[in-house]
């Protein structure tokens, strides 16, 4: 039995009115129950502070809950894993990082492929890394603290969340651009390096703004330098790196959401627009430039290649670093 041409037409017509309804459906019903996004690190950190106050914008917007779950261990990768197996339907996604770039350069094996098994939704944060000390530390300024370490090499020590978190790398390459010889001291998470400065355990530590404005604006600590091309607004009198004479440090840590492969299109786009919409409001920017941090949105495929570029980045910090993978 033979089908005419112009019955394929109308076919063919008919399919795609109904995958164009059937997607303007899909976007307009979601979200139409609670959204989980799963935080790969403890409580606490510049991620979940972040994440938490999107969550609480998101779920304003959409009429929905989006709420947060910590999932922490493995250098966020047990908390990854989970998201990658979870429905590809928009109501299990993940926060995360700049971390994520660095994965395949800590791990010789994964338990998920980094560009197959999760789809980048959106950065929306982006934060300059900060190097603190104690509020009783003898350094006053950046200058101080490098020309200490490059008179004795090893004798200064940093702590971070964990090898292969963004800290270890950041820092690991401020010391290469500083041309400085440091001693990494790897706790449990953000927290417990937080408190090993305060406890002066440590002699200093290199984070994300979110992750220590609230112990510089308490007094607890004090702020040498930051990354990025210009200072910030909320502590104009804070240095960038460059300005202390490291010129080739350039890193910004980002906050971004994905979601399992497979989840559709218009979920997908819904996301999106409801992510630019909440970086856009009053509050968000706020908070944002309270935190030391930009609210701006990189999203699709512009998000995708910052992940490869950033991928590629940390190689080379790997291997000046010699960091060996677990």
């Amino acid at each position: 039995m033979s089908i005419s041409s112009k019955a394929v037409q109308v076919a063919l017509a008919a399919a795609a009115l109904c995958t164009a309804a059937g997607a303007a459906l899909a976007q307009g019903d979601y979200p139409s129950k609670p959204v989980r996004i799963v935080v790969p690190y403890p409580p606490g950190g510049a991620v979940d502070q972040v994440t938490r106050r999107v969550a609480q914008k998101l779920t304003e917007q959409t009429g929905q809950s989006f709420f947060v779950e910590n999932k922490a261990g493995a250098t966020g990768t047990i908390g990854a894993q989970q998201v990658a197996k979870a429905a590809p339907d928009g109501y299990t996604l993940m926060a995360n990082d700049t971390t994520y770039s660095i994965l395949p350069h800590v791990f010789h094996k994964l338990p998920f492929d980094p560009e197959r098994d999760l789809v980048p939704v959106a950065a929306f944060n982006f934060a300059p890394m900060a190097l603190v000390v104690g509020a009783e530390s003898r350094f006053k300024t950046l200058s101080d603290l490098i020309g200490y370490a490059r008179s004795n090499p090893g004798k200064l020590n940093y702590g971070t969340g964990g090898a292969g978190t963004t800290p270890h790398f950041s820092t690991e390459a401020l010391a290469s651009a500083a041309k400085i010889d440091v001693t990494h001291v790897p706790f449990k998470g953000a927290g417990e390096a937080t408190l090993a400065l305060l406890s002066g355990t440590i002699d200093f530590q290199i984070a994300s703004t979110p992750g220590v404005m609230g112990q510089v604006k308490g007094g607890k600590v004090r702020l040498l330098g930051i990354s990025g091309d210009k200072r910030l607004a909320a502590l104009p009198n804070v240095p960038t790196f460059a300005e202390a004479g490291i010129k080739d440090y350039s890193v910004i840590n980002f906050t971004g959401l994905w979601t399992p492969k497979g989840t559709p299109a218009p979920v997908m786009q819904r996301l999106q627009k409801e992510i630019a919409a909440a970086m856009a409001s009053p509050d968000v920017q706020k908070f944002s430039a309270d935190l030391g941090s930009v609210p701006s949105v990189v999203s699709g495929d512009a998000f995708t290649k910052m992940l490869r570029d950033n991928t590629q980045l940390w190689s080379t910090v790997a291997a000046a670093a010699k960091v060996e993978k677990q």
